[in-house]
């Protein structure tokens, strides 16, 4: 058992709560029995578990190869990054995704927020889209608060970080129509009729899609607003398009 902050490993778990030595180990660390039940069905490769000494190894997890770590209370305390911490956490390699398959994709360009990036891959899950692909500039898909706000869903759909320009030039040449969510120059959603091919871009929550994305697009589509609001946050726009394009 784990008893002392200044044990070797805690420090390397520490340091999973920053982008580069992610990168740099192409692992990351997750929080709380559902998400790690949740990776372990979508076999995830999980290179360690981590356990609070009072709490008990759920039976789930019977995979020998598994390596199990008890730590003291103050030590999970220390790695943890949640406010009423569960006692168990899990080491993930990092698995790449390439290749887009499928007759649904989802193009993020330049999300910021964790939250919003979280709750949109879960939406894309539950809204049976075939995957998602993270342009340059937006959050890491590995931080904490994405992880937390997918729900276990960045387990369930293939999330690829790709140039976007490059990603729907290839999508075109595989006969995708590709749809822009924007202000200036668009229809209402429901007067356009998805193909059977539909990419849709959504961009920052500020300044919206890059202008060279949207000149690629076929279709420049926007959701009216019947009250005062100026916007929609961009995870409920992400749900109300996918599932208008789900038909």
């Amino acid at each position: 058992m784990i008893t002392s902050l200044k044990n070797e490993k805690v420090k390397n778990w520490r340091k999973l709560h920053n982008r580069k030595d992610r990168m740099k180990t192409e692992t990351f660390i997750i929080e709380g029995f559902h998400l790690i039940q949740e990776a372990i069905k979508s076999n995830w490769k999980i290179k360690e578990i981590i356990i609070q000494n009072d709490i008990d190894l759920p039976s789930w997890i019977n995979d020998e190869d598994i390596l199990v770590t008890v730590v003291e209370e103050h030590v999970f305390q220390h790695i943890s990054q949640t406010k009423a911490p569960q006692g168990i956490a899990a080491v993930l390699q990092i698995q790449a995704n390439s290749m887009i398959s499928g007759n649904r994709v989802l193009l993020l360009d330049r999300i910021q927020d964790p939250g919003n990036l979280g709750t949109i891959i879960r939406t894309a899950d539950a809204a049976g889209f075939d995957a998602v692909v993270l342009g340059e500039g937006t959050v890491d898909l590995y931080n904490d608060k994405v992880i937390r706000s997918t729900q276990g869903s960045l387990f369930h759909i293939p999330v690829v970080q790709d140039n976007l320009s490059v990603c729907i030039n290839h999508l075109k040449d595989k006969g995708y129509s590709i749809w822009a969510s924007a202000l200036t120059n668009s229809k209402n959603f429901h007067s356009v009729k998805p193909t059977e091919k539909v990419a849709l871009i959504l961009g920052n929550e500020g300044s919206g899609i890059d202008p060279g994305l949207i000149d690629l697009s076929d279709e420049i589509v926007k959701i009216p607003i019947y009250g005062k609001a100026e916007s929609l946050n961009v995870s409920i726009a992400a749900g109300i398009l996918m599932y208008y394009i789900m038909g």
